[in-house]
């Protein structure tokens, strides 16, 4: 019986290694795959880099434009920047927030134009008849930003709230 008692405590080392083996691999494989879902979910902030094409070089260029990133929920400009809208490069204005944006937040981009159409007043966000205003809804980022806007006076908004 010594014999019998011996294969059968081999069976059950060789069984028990080979149940911490399966365990192993199970425990691993499961590991592994929530590493992959979580590696794919970017936590933030998130980076915005928002442009405007070379569209806006004939009826702007020269032209002093005003950007601010708006959160949506309290209105708050989290960066805001100014300068002047090129007449040659592309893209014609370029704002570099950095990482401004928070995970499944909305925010908006607000600029205008400080083009004075026909009247309006130099450094002031004028009505839209005198300076182009417009909004860019970004609902819920969950990854860096990169957007570049086309030259639209049709899809103007009235943003000048934002900047007075």
């Amino acid at each position: 019986m010594s014999g019998e008692k011996f294969y059968v405590r081999q069976w059950l080392r060789g069984s028990f290694m080979l149940l911490i083996l399966v365990l192993a691999c199970f425990v691993w494989a499961a590991c592994d795959g929530d590493d992959e879902i979580e590696s794919s979910e970017a936590p933030g902030p998130f980076q915005l880099i928002f442009s405007l094409d070379e569209s806006f070089q004939g009826p702007h260029g020269g032209h002093q434009v005003r950007m601010a990133v708006v959160r949506d929920s309290d209105g708050l400009a989290v960066a805001q920047t100014n300068g002047t809208i090129s007449a040659t490069k592309n893209p014609s204005f370029s704002l570099d927030a950095g990482a401004v944006l928070e995970k499944r937040v909305a925010y908006a981009v607000h600029y205008w134009i400080d083009s004075n159409f026909g009247g309006g007043t130099l450094g002031v966000c004028d009505s839209k008849e005198f300076d182009h205003q417009w909004s860019v809804e970004f609902p819920s980022p969950d990854n860096n930003v990169t957007f570049t806007a086309s030259y639209n006076p049709v899809l103007t908004e009235d943003v000048c709230d934002t900047f007075n």
